[in-house]
């Protein structure tokens, strides 16, 4: 049975977390989404921004969590953000079925994605540089 946890915040669509095939939890599809629907859009206010500076003042159970759940903001390069709502699980694939070229504004859905189904991201649409580890 599939743990659900509806959230709708910055994520457009109905998501819910539950294990990932990929690394640990990752954020399904709790509807149909279309080809080219905004799954995703930046709503200041809802998702904490830090001074990077702050990772070094913090004790490493924190530090941990915003290295993990953080992404360099778009316009300030000294900042990060928290991502706030299920987008946090998104996992990274270097074939992923959403696109957030758009940076900062908008993520969208690539190819349709079944209920049910993973939605994943390239992280280096948002994180230039990044390697899977």
């Amino acid at each position: 049975m599939r743990r659900v946890l509806w959230l709708r915040g910055m994520m457009t669509i109905k998501t819910y977390i539950a294990p990932s095939g990929i690394q640990g939890n990752g954020i399904y599809a709790g509807e149909a989404v279309k080809k080219g629907a905004v799954i995703w859009q930046l709503m200041e206010g809802l998702d904490p921004i830090f001074d990077k500076s702050l990772l070094t003042t913090l004790p490493e159970p924190m530090r941990s969590f915003l290295n993990r759940y953080s992404y360099p903001h778009h316009l300030y390069p000294d900042k990060i953000i928290l991502d706030g709502d299920h987008g946090r699980f998104m996992n990274h694939s270097d074939t992923p079925n959403t696109d957030f070229k758009e940076i900062g504004s908008y993520g969208y859905a690539i190819q349709d994605i079944a209920e049910d189904e993973e939605i994943t991201c390239n992280y280096n649409e948002f994180a230039p540089g990044f390697v899977l580890e």
